[in-house]
């Protein structure tokens, strides 16, 4: 603001230009002079760089081993809501089998976890040199990637495929 009042007085001013002018400009003057705006290239602020709402999940190996882990933590803790999200397909060609809905099979399923099992599987991982990926698409996770504090045997827990659908990895295979 200093800056503009000093260019809005001029180069140089007499003394008689001095003691006939203020200084300064009357508030009249301050209002008919348009007010900076700050151009684009000054402003802070910038605009989101991703775009709202669900996105698709990326289709890589990582994303299908992330996928894995939030199952078998729900698993873990018997998140049904989560369980069924991920094992949606899967559990869906089980029904068809006549296993029954997905909420009621997996409340048998946790029946047949130990405590000690559940609490593995709350922290478990994936070692992702042992999955086999078979297509962008379609990544089998087998029992022996699977990395928990105690040990499962097929019977326990099993290995199963992972595909990509709607825009995510979904289990729909298990054995």
């Amino acid at each position: 603001m200093a800056l503009m009042a000093c260019v809005a007085c001029g180069p140089e001013q007499s003394e008689e230009d001095a003691d006939a002018k203020p200084s300064q400009p009357s508030a009249s003057t301050r209002a008919q002079e348009p007010l900076p705006t700050p151009s684009a290239s000054t402003r802070t602020e910038k605009p989101p760089t991703t775009p709202t709402g669900p996105q698709p999940a990326p289709r890589t190996k990582e994303r299908a081993i992330q996928r894995y882990e939030q199952y078998l933590h729900a698993l873990g803790r018997e998140d049904i809501d989560t369980v069924c999200e991920v094992a949606g397909p899967g559990a869906k060609k089980a029904q068809d089998m006549g296993f029954g809905p997905c909420t009621s099979m997996y409340v048998t399923v946790f029946q047949m976890i130990s405590p000690a099992q559940k609490k593995a599987l709350q922290t478990a991982t994936v070692d992702p040199q042992r999955i086999a990926v078979r297509t962008p698409d379609k990544i089998e996770m087998p029992l022996e990637a699977v990395r928990a504090s105690v040990a499962f045997s097929e019977s326990d827990l099993g290995s199963y495929t992972l595909e990509y659908l709607e825009n995510d990895y979904y289990i729909t295979d298990g054995t």
